[in-house]
């Protein structure tokens, strides 16, 4: 389509913006041909206004799709150009945190400016063997590129590294190097890998120094040639070097630093060796304080000098060379301080005595006089004679920074000469590798003479970068039979032109070097007449006539001419380099040995400074001619000859490239400039390899690929089984231009923007497909949700409805019981009511009647005193009338008394009214009292009583009243009675007082009373509260004890728990780490073993030429070839002939040295393991007791059965007793030379041995019925219930009459016992001497221990010894040995010949007792039937023969077994038709037959035969999987036989009695069990490597790439770096490859035999190997970490588990390995948006590092446009919640990794004599026992 299509609504352009170069903007509107103004938006929220160029009419470029950016190859962009180039390492590099980004050939490194965990070994062991697209960009993917052509295309290679200052270039061709030496290793035990790395810290010491753009720049550029030879291994290097920066050394710039190694020097001033240099503080020195930096931040210059020198010393530089080195740069800082001092404008002169002229003088070795006079004056010659001419103080200093410059220069050069000697190797050089470390473009404002070489250098190598690329191109259009049109790239061959050709400006610039008075100026003006409007190249600036401009590839370039002439002259004063020459240092003159003259260094003076004129040396009378061709060597001269030799070199090999890029001015760690990226970008040709992929078909794709990603746009008509015609015809149709694609042999080329269109139409087809999708799934769970709310409505209206009816029913119910309630409370109420109502109504009535009498009497009492007023004023009257003078007086008497009776009447009213209140109130406190009562409790006693007190005082007031009563009625009847009424009421009144006196008595009683009894019941009260208080206190405080109590109990159970958890764990950690430290001691000892194995056989075929014919091996070189194998108290016991062994003077004193140590430390671990396994039985033994006592019940049976089991004993140990006997009489007759009668043929010898062999027979045969009868007898013990006790008796009583009915068992019984009888005392005696025999050996054993540990400790101090006294004491030693064997010998001599008599005396008792025997049988028959009938053996019934589990064989044919048994044993064989771990049974067969015969000498020589064989077995067919499956179930078998028939209890309660019969006698074999479980170790070990090198191709194919679930995961575009398909071709791995390797490992385990928790470890090996090598690879690979791929990668690790599952191997810890990988899945799954989803990432993740997480979160690349990325704020949200995490900072997982194995006890119920031998093993030569 026309790419003006493209510009529709929404998208995304590049416009130029003078600040961030390149600013993207979205299209508001569609573009139409002939706008002139793009409608955008910018990303800022702004709308611009995009007005086109009218003369060109360009578009802006076109930005790529979300998902294309990020991509590890800048040629898999869509749309190549500058801005997109920029944008995707900005989102690398910021994003992403990834340095290295491919484009095409080219790896652009940019610098981070921080230490990455990127560069381990565990990275270069993933890259190494990797294809360079199958991994996420790195230099260690170049290397190994490189490494890998070199190997295959056998060519030589190069990797150019370039940069600007500060770029990275040096460091990352140190990890080049660094890579090539880890991959590859030397070809000799000189190490020279080693030693190539040690040349960095070396030259980056003397040639890098602290800029003001880099800590650490190199000022010298420099080409590495790493030698390789024919088997690819490292042998040597060589380093050539351009342009050192010599004018460092006298001068820095601000903020800029000399040399490091000045600043080393002085930063080592203190040390002892270095006081003669007499040197100080960096600044005390003039060339090393003007950059006024001496330090370097992070970097310490005295341990950075212990580094340099010892460097220099694994290089090969002496000590003696080293500290002359040191001083002439010490010489050179002295140099530095020389001052001069005018006389007048052209001579000066140096102070007298000179300090610093002194010690450098001192340092040199030269005379003081003569170095004083020529830095102060010089030599002028011309035709005629020859004088000598004072110079200026300017040009004396000039002079002494020339001087020190050229010195430098030298010692530099040979320091470079000898790190090249070092690096130097004899033998022949196969190949090579060469790294170019040099300087990148560069242009300041000021550029001088160092720039023009440096950009020159830079035009010759972007010349054959350009001309590398389009060959590329060219090769694979051809490859691909793609019709070839030439592509116009820029060809840099003019400006090289330029500067090289002749008349040249280099040919100028030399030209004008030769003129006597050439001058800057004079060749500027010759190079305007040259080139000026004649080359387009060249321009001159408008305002200066001293300085012209060169268009080079990358920008235009301004130099400036002043120094141009001086820098290349580089000159020195001949005078001065002669009075160095006669130095008495001895190396000073060797730094000018072979240059007789002024010679000009590699160098000219620092860029931006102005050289001081210097005048050269002119040449004396005696040599013009030699002098003259001095002059012709220029720097520039030099310069253009080693870059053609450079460049000769780069055209010869396989070219591979590495830009450098500095990512700001500034060393912020991962900050990104855009505007000096895209300079550095322009100037070091990776836009110009864009730009030539542009021009072709940059956009690349596979026939399968491309069918795979856009399989969505194709209908099922267009696939047809061809996949290459399907992709024509959909491409067809897809894109009807045919010249934006070209189809290829194997892939399809797109030109640019093409597959950006293909993924718009891919993405809007997946749009509408998830539209309608999305359509139908919401309409689909809009009306599931529908249906479900209408049956959940239903539901909810149905039970609503219910409960409703529930409720109304339930209402009616209460309705009906309330109006009952109510009915019968109504009444209740109503009943009460009236109740109360009369009894108020009756006390109402009592007080109104009260009330009435009280009214009545008052009355009456009233008529009386009017009465007796009358009378009283009648008197009066009448008196008066009779005394006229007296009535006032009587009158007044008269109304005194009135008054004072009226007084006394209202007193008495008064008194009367308050005892009717008082009875009103007391009826009132009645009542208020008979309340009270009721509410008092009954138990106040006190308080009743005196209310009944009460109660009768009131009664006899009442009574009194009534009488009162009776009293008035009776006045009132008669008057007469008045004055006695009157009487009465006073006394009444007096009654009343003092029934008022009682009563306020009584009421303060009362009161009292009331007080104290509410004063009672408040303490009660207080008493009742303070006890509930304290009650609850007390419960809460028992409540919170108990609570207390519980929580302690718990806390302290749980951290019993926890802590005897932890110590298990602690402990099991510890015996883990111990287990696989041995286990790696023992791996190395057998790699040093296999080493010392190899050499020895080299060292035998180059010392013994082989001869014509078969040469035989000793047959017991085998068995002495490993003396590990068995320790050195079985050595030191062996009496057996000498045998034929190496000197032990040949062998090397390290290796034996070594070799103690690992066995002194194999002790030191096997006494921890032992103290651990007693331990671990220790609990298991008080686990099985706890057990035994729960379980244990009560079983009582009867004596019969116990009488049986007695029985049964006795008869086996007789039995056993009487077979051994009878054994021994057998060996001493066969052996005894007797008269004829008891001779071996006579018939009474042959009669009697064949009795006794029926005999035995017959006895082994009743053995084994009485073991049978007693396993049923078990077996029905077992079966019997408790509660039958009468079935048990019933069931015994059956048995025991089984047993008697047979009567064979009673009659072997009485047999027995007779025979017992006569043998009883023989050997009860035998047993005695046999037990002192024992506790002999036992004796002689600890002796040879101890002898044993001594012979050792003086071995060790011997090793420690001096050759002449180590031989010495050996020879002491080895006369003391044999004396004491001699002594040994006698005594054992002695004991033998005690023994011999001893049984010639029993002979002679068994002979005497046969010829009585046979007399008696003489005496019976007649001499005729002694000749004519046979004699006949008694006949005994018996069974077949019983063999016991043994095998016999001759000494002889040891060999013969263990070939046919080991070396020639074909395990696929075995395994199939045979049973398991038959040969281990065989041998240890064998094994008990030794034991049996007690032949101390035959089981040591087979079992060292048995390991050797095996070791050689597996060193011969090491890497198939069978056969060592095979021997490790084998040996792990032969092992556990040991372990099962040692005799230890601990192995024996889990045999059969049968079994335990069959356990070794004679010999304690636990010294071999170590070496046989070493053995197995490495067998494992072994096994785990070939299994390793089985699975490794298969997993990353397997794992990740492969799609299992086909149409996840889209292909997205790969660029020129292809990547291994995810599509799976018929040579690729699946998952089903995996399972089926899996499966093949686990069923040849379980064919051999293999036991079950060792094929569990196997199992978790091989899992843990699966996941850490996906994992490695996922966290190395950025288009794998993606959302499909995740999904992808679950089902994988599920498939994975699903077979465990149907192996039952769940429990064996394979699951828990793949926990990394699984995490690695959910975290590429989950959603990363939010904190909770940070929290939720943290917590999930526990099995990853933080530096994992971070690496798959930054790799993290979506596929489809759907997904999203993750925002660096999320990244960084994480890194601050998992800072505290305590983990390793390891990137990657240690795939090389291997657990420590055990082997658990594993008896077997197999019975050895069972075992049959197949003929097929060719073993006839044994015989069954």
């Amino acid at each position: 389509m026309a790419a003006s299509e493209l510009y529709t609504k929404f998208a995304r352009v590049w416009i130029p913006d003078p600040e961030e170069v390149w600013k993207s903007a979205e299209l508001l509107k569609d573009y139409k041909p002939g706008d002139k103004v793009l409608l955008l938006h910018l990303e800022e929220g702004q709308d611009l206004e995009y007005r086109l160029d009218p003369k060109t009419k360009e578009l802006p470029h076109l930005r790529n799709p979300d998902i294309l950016v990020g991509e590890n190859d800048l040629t898999a962009l869509s749309y190549l150009h500058e801005p997109a180039v920029l944008h995707n390492l900005r989102v690398r590099f910021i994003d992403s945190k990834l340095i290295y980004t491919y484009c095409g050939i080219v790896l652009v490194a940019i610098n981070p400016y921080e230490q990455l965990p990127i560069y381990g070994e565990d990275i270069i062991n993933a890259y190494s063997g990797q294809n360079m697209g199958d991994m996420d960009p790195h230099i260690f993917a170049v290397a190994e590129e490189a490494y890998k052509q070199m190997a295959r295309d056998e060519r030589n290679q190069s990797i150019i590294v370039s940069g600007e200052s500060g770029a990275g270039k040096t460091v990352s061709a140190k990890y080049a190097m660094r890579y090539f030496a880890t991959v590859s290793g030397s070809a000799s035990e000189a190490n020279v890998e080693e030693k190539v790395l040690a040349s960095n810290p070396i030259m980056e010491s003397i040639g890098n120094a602290k800029t003001t753009r880099n800590d650490n720049s190199s000022r010298f550029g420099k080409y590495i040639e790493i030698g390789f030879d024919k088997r690819y291994r490292i042998i040597g290097a060589n380093m050539r070097t351009y342009l050192l920066e010599k004018s460092r050394v006298v001068f820095q710039a601000e903020e800029e630093r000399n040399y490091h190694i000045f600043y080393q020097l002085c930063a080592s001033a203190k040390l002892p060796e270095f006081k003669m240099l007499r040197l100080g503080n960096a600044d005390s020195f003039h060339y090393t304080k003007q950059g006024g930096s001496p330090m370097i931040e992070g970097v310490d210059d005295a341990k950075e000098m212990a580094h340099t020198r010892q460097a220099c010393t694994l290089l090969g530089i002496s000590e003696s060379y080293q500290m002359g080195i040191f001083r002439i740069l010490a010489g050179i800082l002295h140099l530095g301080n020389v001052g001069f001092a005018s006389r007048d404008a052209d001579s000066c002169t140096i102070p007298p005595k000179h300090e610093p002229l002194i010690i450098f003088c001192d340092l040199m070795g030269v005379d003081y006089e003569e170095m004083c006079h020529w830095l102060c004056h010089r030599k002028l010659a011309t035709a005629t004679e020859t004088y000598i001419k004072p110079i200026s103080k300017l040009q004396a200093t000039n002079a002494r920074d020339a001087l020190a410059k050229h010195i430098y220069a030298k010692l530099f050069n040979w320091i470079v000469d000898h790190v090249n000697q070092a690096l130097h190797s004899a033998v022949k050089q196969h190949s090579f590798i060469g790294v170019l470390d040099i300087y990148g473009f560069e242009t300041f404002e000021i550029n001088s003479f160092e720039q023009f070489c440096i950009n020159y250098a830079n035009e010759k190598l972007q010349q054959q970068f350009n001309m590398h690329v389009f060959k590329l191109e060219q090769e694979e259009y051809m490859k691909e039979q793609i019709p070839w049109t030439l592509i116009d790239f820029y060809d840099n061959q003019p400006c090289i032109n330029l500067i090289e050709s002749k008349m040249g400006i280099l040919d100028l610039l030399d030209e004008e070097c030769k003129m006597p008075k050439g001058t800057d100026d004079t060749w500027a003006q010759k190079l305007y007449n040259t080139h000026l409007n004649k080359c387009v190249l060249f321009e001159k600036p408008r305002m200066s006539n001293k300085a012209f401009i060169i268009k080079h590839f990358a920008d235009k370039v301004e130099y400036q001419c002043e120094g141009f002439l001086e820098k290349n002259k580089d000159t020195v004063f001949e005078e001065q380099i002669k009075v160095l020459k006669s130095s008495k240092f001895k190396m000073l003159p060797e730094l000018f040995q072979d240059d007789e003259k002024a010679i000009s260094p590699t160098s000219a003076t620092s860029s931006g400074r102005t050289p001081l004129t210097r005048v050269p040396v002119k040449p004396t009378k005696g040599r013009p001619g030699q002098m003259a061709k001095e002059h012709k060597k220029t720097v520039g001269h030099q310069f253009r000859n080693s870059l053609h030799l450079l460049m000769e070199t780069l055209n010869a090999t396989t070219p591979h490239y590495v830009r450098c890029i500095k990512p700001n001015d500034f060393k912020f760690p991962f900050t990104f400039d855009e505007k000096r990226a895209v300079q550095q970008l322009r100037a070091c040709g990776v836009l110009e390899t864009i730009r030539i992929s542009a021009a072709g078909f940059p956009s690349r794709w596979t026939y399968q690929e491309f069918f795979s990603r856009y399989r969505v746009l194709m209908k099922q008509k267009d696939v047809l089984g061809d996949r290459k015609q399907t992709c024509k015809n959909v491409l067809e149709k897809l894109i009807l231009d045919k010249d934006k694609y070209q189809f290829g042999k194997t892939k399809i080329f797109f030109r640019a923007g093409q597959v950006a269109y293909l993924e718009k139409l891919r993405a809007d087809k997946l749009r509408a497909a998830c539209i309608r999708i999305q359509k139908t799934i919401r309409g689909w769970l809009l009306r599931k949700k529908y249906l479900c709310m209408q049956r959940a409505a239903i539901t909810v209206q149905r039970y609503v409805r219910g409960y409703q009816a529930r409720c109304y029913a339930k209402f009616l119910r209460r309705t009906k019981a309330a109006t009952t309630i109510q009915k019968y409370w109504r009444m209740y109420v109503v009943r009460r009511r009236y109740k109360v109502r009369r009894a108020a109504t009756i006390v109402l009535q009592s007080y109104l009647r009260g009330y009435l009498a009280r009214n009545r009497y008052r009355k009456i009492l009233r008529e009386h005193k009017a009465v007796i007023i009358q009378k009283r004023v009648r008197g009066w009257l009448a008196r008066t009338h009779y005394k006229r003078t007296m009535q006032a007086i009587i009158y007044l008497q008269c109304c005194f008394r009135r008054m004072m009776a009226k007084r006394e009447l209202k007193k008495l009213k008064i008194e009367a009214r308050s005892v009717e209140r008082y009875k009103k109130l007391h009826i009132g406190m009645e009542n208020k009292i008979m309340q009270l009562q009721r509410k008092v409790d009954e138990q106040n006693k006190d308080y009743k009583c005196l209310m009944e007190k009460l109660t009768n005082l009131e009664g006899l007031y009442n009574s009194e009243t009534e009488k009162l009563r009776n009293d008035v009625e009776r006045l009132q009847l008669s008057e007469e009675e008045a004055k006695v009424a009157t009487g009465r009421v006073l006394s009444l009144q007096e009654e009343i007082a003092k029934l008022r006196k009682d009563l306020e008595q009584t009421r303060s009683e009362k009161k009292c009373i009331e007080e104290r009894a509410d004063k009672y019941k408040q303490e009660t009260e207080q008493l009742v509260s303070n006890l509930k208080e304290e009650n609850t206190l007390l419960k809460q405080e028992k409540e919170t004890l108990n609570h207390l109590i519980v929580e302690q109990a718990k806390e302290m159970t749980e951290t019993m728990e926890k802590k005897l958890v932890e110590e298990t764990k602690q402990l099991e950690i510890d015996l883990n780490d111990e287990r696989l430290r041995y286990q790696n001691l023992l791996n190395e000892f057998s790699r040093l073993e296999e080493r010392y194995d190899d050499l020895k056989e080299e060292m035998t075929l180059m010392l013994n030429v082989p001869k014509p014919g078969h040469k035989r091996t000793d047959s017991t070189h085998s068995s002495n070839e490993s003396e590990y194998t068995f320790s050195s108290e079985f050595a030191e016991t062996e009496d057996t002939a000498p045998r034929t062994e190496e000197p032990s003077e040949k062998k090397v004193p390290l290796d034996m040295s070594l070799f103690l140590k690992l066995q002194k430390r194999v002790t030191e671990l096997e006494q921890e393991k032992q103290i651990l396994q007693d331990e671990l039985d220790r609990k298991e033994e008080q686990v099985f007791r706890s057990k035994a006592k729960e379980e244990e019940r009560p079983q009582i049976r009867g004596a019969e059965l116990e009488y049986e089991s007695l029985k049964r004993q006795e008869l086996e140990s007789e039995n056993k007793k009487l077979k051994n006997e009878l054994n021994e009489l057998r060996k001493a007759l066969s052996e005894k030379s007797a008269p004829e009668v008891t001779a071996p043929g006579a018939p009474a010898y042959r009669v009697l041995m064949e009795q006794l062999t029926s005999v035995s027979e017959e006895l082994d045969v009743r053995k084994e019925e009485v073991l049978i009868l007693r396993s049923q007898l078990v077996s029905q013990k077992e079966a019997i219930q408790p509660k039958n006790t009468m079935t048990d008796s019933t069931i015994l009583l059956e048995d025991v009459q089984k047993m008697k009915d047979k009567g064979e068992i009673a009659q072997a019984y009485i047999g027995l016992k007779e025979t017992n009888r006569l043998l009883e005392s023989q050997l009860q005696s035998q047993k005695r001497s046999h037990e002192n025999e024992a506790e002999a050996l036992r004796g002689e054993i600890q002796s040879l221990k101890e002898e044993n540990n001594r012979q050792q400790q003086l071995l060790a101090q011997n090793l420690q010894l001096p050759p002449e006294a180590r031989i010495e004491a050996s020879l002491q030693h080895e006369i003391t040995r044999l004396t004491n064997e001699n002594l040994d010998l006698m005594e054992q001599l002695e004991k033998q010949d005690k023994t011999v008599r001893k049984l010639k005396k029993q002979l002679k008792v068994f002979a005497k007792k046969i010829g009585e025997l046979e007399v008696g049988q003489m005496e019976n028959i007649s001499p005729g039937q002694i000749i004519d009938e046979p004699i006949r053996p008694v006949n005994i019934p018996r069974k077949e023969k019983d063999f016991q589990g043994m095998l016999e064989y001759k000494r002889e044919d040891e060999q013969k077994l263990v070939k046919n048994l080991i070396l020639e044993l074909k395990p696929r064989g075995v395994a199939v038709n045979l049973i398991p771990g038959l040969p281990a049974y065989i041998l240890f067969m064998c094994v008990r037959h030794a034991d049996y015969l007690n032949d101390d000498q035959k089981v040591r020589s087979l079992l060292t035969s048995t390991i050797n064989s095996i070791k050689k077995v597996l060193k011969k067919r090491g890497d198939d999987f069978e056969t060592v499956s095979f021997w490790l179930s084998n040996t792990c078998r032969f092992l556990h036989c040991l372990k099962q028939y040692s005799g230890e209890e601990g192995f024996m309660k889990h045999n059969t009695s049968r079994q335990n019969e069959h356990c070794l006698t004679n010999f304690d074999l636990a010294e071999y069990r170590q070496v046989l479980s070493d053995l197995a170790i490495q067998i494992y070990q072994q096994l785990v490597r070939v299994l390793e090198n089985i699975l490794q191709p298969m997993i990353v194919s397997g794992m990740l790439e492969h799609e299992t679930i086909q149409g996840v995961s889209g292909v997205k575009p790969t660029g020129l770096r292809k990547r291994t398909s995810s599509i799976a071709d018929e040579g690729t791995y699946t998952l089903d490859s995996i399972l089926r390797q899996l499966n093949s490992f686990h069923s040849v385990m379980c064919q051999h035999g293999m036991d079950p928790e060792l094929i569990k470890q196997v199992v978790k090996q091989m899992f843990y190997i699966v996941g850490a090598i996906t994992l490695n690879n996922l966290l190395l690979r950025k288009d794998m970490c993606s959302w499909s791929k995740g999904m992808q990668i679950r089902y994988n690790v599920s498939q994975l588990e699903e077979w465990l599952r149907d192996k039952n191997l769940m429990n064996s810890g394979a699951k828990e390995t793949l926990e990394p990988l699984i995490q690695a899945a959910q975290l590429l799954q989950v959603k990363k948006k939010t904190d909770d989803d940070a929290e939720a990432i943290c917590s999930m993740c526990n099995a990853l590092t933080t530096a994992q997480i971070v690496k798959v979160l930054n790799l993290y690349t979506p596929v489809n446009e759907f997904e999203e990325r993750v925002s660096v704020s999320f990244i960084r949200t994480i890194q601050m919640r998992l800072r505290d995490r305590k983990d390793s900072p390891q990137l990657l997982m240690d795939a090389k990794h291997i657990f420590p194995v055990t082997f658990p006890f594993n008896p077997s119920s197999l019975a050895l004599e069972t075992i049959q031998i197949p003929a097929s093993l060719g073993l006839g030569f044994i015989a069954r026992v």
